[in-house]
């Protein structure tokens, strides 16, 4: 699956969504509880300040008594009383208030980074077993946006909103009630500018949607671009195209301006609108408000108690209404993981597949036909059968399907038709795990890890014993190497071990591979990168990590593959040719005695240059 062609098409089906994410805040649900159980008085407490102005104008400033019941007893409070109580009781209130929004920010922190680390957890799982293919459709940057920063955008905030959303919506029933207590008949307008208020968030939803989803594709590519700049520093120096790198980079950034602006201009009306409509009910309640006071309906208190109440209650009506863009939002994003969820890797095994333990036989293909793309075969009606501790090379032309054929063994991809067998088990029915444990890889690239020699050894048997990690280090040619760095062993290397040689990079490859002890054994070009004065160390390496296994290589210089039991060459998907080095060499027009005479020819050639000591120091 392409992950730019997504859709978030269930963003707005909440049931859905609830269904999603609530087996990650099942596990924070009583924390959850109490969060909200905050909230409500967090929420209620906006109301006393705006309720206390009524017996402080009514009772301390006209210097009345103020009568209330409890628990069926009357008390009295004289105005005077009043005038130091009710400060003192706000003061207390607040300071209360910023104790439980302490309390609600704390819990509401922790809660959502556990659920964003659950779910980063299960989507890096998820991540870590999808098919090579996924990876070879999707760009680098586009899988950070949707696994990292998707997930944060989705969970980080959803519990913060909801919070928001709970203490802004009891913010605004306390302040109703205080409306309702102070007047009736002018609560009524006050509801009916809180609903009205709401209408432009409803009309905005759908543009949130279109727009989050692309802002969240473009994020992807402008990571994209920050990911190619590192990986691909070299090229860009040495072609002197910084200048393009800049334009493309600047496109994807304008791109981003003008989804966000489009969508700014579609929704910046909505502040104003509220605005208006809230400036539509203060008149309104100034001008009814007045003529209830003048004819002795309401007192003054009530009356500023009200007004009091209708403005606060403008701030937790905006915060309503951005809080529900922001959960449009949030709910793409939402949308946008679960989609993630629902991919399944091409790679699957059956139900109750078998267990590899060793190559006792051989290895078969079987009329294998293969494709990336349908409709056009990468290899073609491929048959071969290799014995055990026979070791075949592959040759042929760039695009001949060598490198696909090996990577077919340890099922990176899946045949489309035939079988490719071990001791006569279709590779589909054996577990995946006892499958590419029985096979040990180098590539001609091979991935090292920010870490130590060590831990990158050890990757192929974390539980190995000293002594087997020293005869792996010793049998690569990589002692001298470990001993002339700073930390030995535990050296840390850089990011794909860029701060070692070419060499030293493939010997720590074999040595891992080594340490693996693997019965089968591929090597994809993994010399081929190299000077011939690391090719030779390198060599060595090879040949103790082949003893005694059965060995596929595919090498560009054919110089390398003499000593092959068997030689297959590939063109064009297909096997036109197979034999030992010296069978065909000895067939006149064959295709691998070309390949052989046109190296050869180049290395008499360069033997001649004298400049020709250089490159083969």
């Amino acid at each position: 699956m392409k992950l730019k062609k997504t859709a978030a098409s269930n963003s707005f089906n909440y049931i859905w969504l609830l269904r999603k994410i609530f087996p990650y805040i099942k596990p924070c649900l009583n924390r959850i509880l109490i969060n909200f159980l905050i909230a409500l008085p967090l929420g209620l407490l906006d109301g006393v300040s705006a309720f206390a102005i009524k017996p402080y104008i009514d009772c301390a400033i006209n210097e009345n008594d103020f009568k209330f019941q409890i628990f069926g007893r009357n008390f009295v409070l004289t105005g005077l009383e009043i005038t130091y109580i009710l400060p003192i009781g706000i003061v207390l209130f607040a300071t209360f208030q910023g104790i439980l929004r302490y309390l609600n920010s704390y819990i509401s922190s922790w809660t959502s980074r556990k659920i964003t680390n659950n779910i980063k957890s299960d989507l890096y799982e998820q991540l870590i077993h999808m098919h090579p293919k996924f990876f070879d459709e999707n760009s680098s940057g586009i899988i950070v946006s949707r696994y990292i920063n998707d997930p944060n955008t989705a969970s980080n905030g959803i519990i913060e909103q909801l919070k928001t959303m709970i203490t802004s919506l009891f913010g605004s029933i306390g302040l109703i009630a205080v409306m309702l207590y102070s007047s009736a008949k002018l609560a009524i307008i006050g509801i009916f500018v809180l609903c009205a208020a709401f209408i432009p968030v409803l009309l905005l939803r759908k543009r949130i949607k279109d727009a989050s989803n692309k802002n969240m594709i473009i994020n992807g590519n402008i990571i994209g671009h920050i990911n190619q700049t590192h990986g691909g520093n070299k090229v860009i120096a040495s072609y002197s195209i910084q200048h393009k790198q800049k334009y493309d980079f600047n496109e994807e950034i304008q791109k981003a301006f003008n989804i966000n602006m489009s969508l700014t201009k579609r929704t910046a009306w909505m502040s104003p609108l509220m605005h208006l409509i809230a400036s539509f009910g203060i008149a309104i309640v100034l001008w009814y408000g007045t003529f209830l006071v003048n004819s002795n309906q309401i007192t003054t208190g009530s009356f500023a108690s009200f007004i009091a109440s209708l403005l606060l209650l403008y701030k937790p009506v905006k915060t309503l209404g951005n809080t529900m863009t922001n959960m449009q939002k949030i709910f793409v994003a939402l949308g946008r993981v679960f989609e993630l969820f629902g991919l399944e890797s091409e790679i699957n095994e059956i139900k109750n597949p078998v267990t590899l333990s060793d190559l006792n036989h051989s290895i078969k293909f079987c009329n294998v036909v293969f494709e990336y793309d349908n409709n056009r075969p990468v290899l073609k009606n491929i048959n071969l059968e290799i014995k055990k501790g026979e070791t075949v090379a592959i040759v042929g032309s760039s695009g001949s399907g060598k490198s696909t054929l090996v990577n077919l063994l340890p099922r990176f991809y899946d045949i489309k038709s035939g079988s490719i067998t071990i001791d006569d088990v279709d590779i589909r029915n054996i577990t995946l795990n006892s499958l590419r444990n029985n096979i040990a890889m180098v590539f001609q690239d091979n991935f090292l890890f920010s870490k130590s020699i060590k831990e990158n050894i050890l990757l192929a048997k974390p539980d190995a014993s000293d002594d087997e990690l020293f005869l792996a280090i010793h049998s690569a040619n990589l002692f001298d190497v470990i001993s002339n760095l700073p930390d030995g062993i535990d050296t840390i290397i850089s990011e794909r071990g860029l701060t070692l040689s070419g060499g030293e990079r493939q010997r720590i490859a074999i040595a891992r591979a080594i340490l693996k002890n693997a019965p089968i054994v591929i090597l994809d070009e993994a010399t081929s990168a190299l000077d011939n004065k690391s090719e030779a160390m390198v060599q060595k390496a090879m040949a103790n990590l082949m003893k005694d296994k059965t060995v596929f290589i595919i090498a560009h210089r054919l110089s390398t593959i003499q000593n092959a039991d068997r030689i297959i060459v590939l063109e064009d998907g297909r096997i036109i040719e197979t034999g030992c080095h010296n069978e065909l060499t000895k067939v006149g027009n064959s295709r691998y005695r070309m390949l052989y005479e046109m190296q050869f020819q180049n290395i008499k050639t360069l033997s001649r240059n004298p400049l020709a000591d250089e490159f083969t120091k």
